[in-house]
């Protein structure tokens, strides 16, 4: 793929030798930790394709589409309303985050102990690695949490085009009014980006577009509910993670097409591991591309990932955009409303997170939660010590895990998560 699209890669401004040195950890990451599952479903072949070219056909794809004039807009956050963005005939892409690069570079402009998805956004920026950034025309900031929101100060220094959206921090009518004047805002800016103007036939075809992409996800999630799981959590998590940045209309075909070979595999008990394996529902932070190490532990360790209590997740995709509407009011309202039921940490208090961490663990048969924070991330570090704490006193079994990109504590996780596993049997 290197010598395919290095011009490519050189126009946008990638540090090549850098690139390529990503690109071969990524690979032989994938590699050591996807491809050595065994039993997988033979749809899952279009996703280790996506994979191989996450930084070639995509990106070339979204550069031939500014050559026709559509517009790309990328974003760290489920906050940011992909609606919008596709009822302009804009592309909403997923920024590189999820791996550790330049951090010398980084820590230069940013504390050491900033979350580590925050600097590691940075690396990818300083260190002329992720293509997705360098195609953009727009990059969105979300004032979710201290760091970010300071962050991104830093951030409007280094690129040309940093778009910042404030957003609530309680489940208040003020707190609504606030949203609904942020994505009003933010389709103002998306309508001037791409010279199109927004009217409700448009917004109804972006609100479909997307919904038809949570949907052919929820898909995916029932079928995790099987005993046994027709799905590793691994390959589903992969799913999730395309989800940000793939074609919408081919991603949606290519799940529902893994989801009916799915159906059959449940309906035969062909699963992807043996029956009676202990079930772990995995909460807390998002995982991007390629943050696979905590899953590849759970499930070199005995165990099957059967949900994501996670934006990369049933929290990212829950609940679809009522498109009845016969206005664009109308229509931002429930675009509004789809987006204010996100339940992410940010918000204080937070018992609706609680109450979805329960629900599904018992919608999908979980014998115990594993709450994951990321180092240095205070909203779900802070959140995980109560919900840790009410989960067992439901009598459901948790373990909490801080960690953060690197490998270095790979073999002191696996002898915790094993140890966990062990008490579920």
């Amino acid at each position: 793929m290197s010598e395919t699209y290095e011009q490519m890669w050189s126009e946008l401004g990638l540090d090549l030798e850098a690139h390529d040195a990503l690109l071969q950890v990524l690979g032989k990451g994938y590699q050591d930790i996807y491809m050595s599952q065994s039993g997988r479903a033979a749809g899952m072949e279009y996703f280790n394709f996506v994979m191989s070219e996450v930084h070639g056909l995509r990106v070339k794809e979204l550069l031939d589409g500014k050559k026709e004039g559509r517009k790309v807009i990328g974003s760290f956050c489920v906050f940011v309303p992909e609606e919008i963005v596709r009822a302009a005939d804009a592309v909403l892409v997923g920024l590189c985050t999820g791996a550790d690069f330049a951090m010398e570079e980084v820590e230069k402009l940013l504390p050491r102990n900033t979350c580590s998805l925050i600097k590691s956004a940075f690396g990818f920026k300083l260190g002329k690695v992720c293509p997705y950034m360098e195609s953009a025309d727009l990059i969105v900031g979300e004032n979710t949490c201290d760091g970010k929101k300071k962050a991104y100060e830093t951030l409007d220094k280094l690129v040309p085009n940093l778009y910042v959206m404030d957003l609530p921090q309680t489940k208040s009518p003020e707190g609504r009014a606030l949203l609904k004047a942020e994505y009003e805002r933010f389709k103002k800016a998306v309508e001037k980006l791409t010279g199109v103007e927004i009217d409700g036939a448009r917004l109804k075809r972006g609100i479909e577009i997307v919904n038809n992409k949570r949907k052919a996800v929820h898909r995916l999630a029932q079928l995790r509910k099987a005993d046994p799981v027709p799905i590793s959590g691994l390959d589903a998590l992969l799913v999730n993670q395309v989800y940000f940045y793939d074609d919408p209309i081919r991603f949606t075909d290519s799940v529902n097409k893994i989801c009916d070979e799915l159906e059959e595999r449940a309906a035969t008990v062909n699963g992807a591991f043996p029956e009676n394996t202990p079930r772990i529902l995995l909460s807390g932070c998002p995982m991007a591309v390629p943050n696979w190490k905590l899953p590849w532990i759970v499930e070199t360790s005995g165990a099957a990932i059967v949900g994501e209590e996670s934006c990369v997740g049933e929290r990212g995709t829950r609940n679809l955009t009522d498109a009845s509407a016969a206005t664009v009011d109308g229509l931002m309202d429930a675009i509004v409303d789809r987006h204010f039921l996100v339940d992410c940490a940010i918000f204080t208090p937070n018992p609706d997170r609680l109450n979805h961490v329960k629900e599904m663990k018992d919608a999908y048969g979980a014998d115990g939660v594993i709450h994951y924070g990321l180092q240095f991330c205070q909203p779900y570090q802070m959140e995980s010590i109560p919900v840790e704490a009410d989960l067992e006193n439901h009598g459901i079994p948790t373990l909490r895990i801080d960690t953060d990109y690197g490998m270095e504590d790979v073999e002191q996780l696996k002898t915790r998560v094993e140890a966990f596993i062990e008490t579920l049997r």
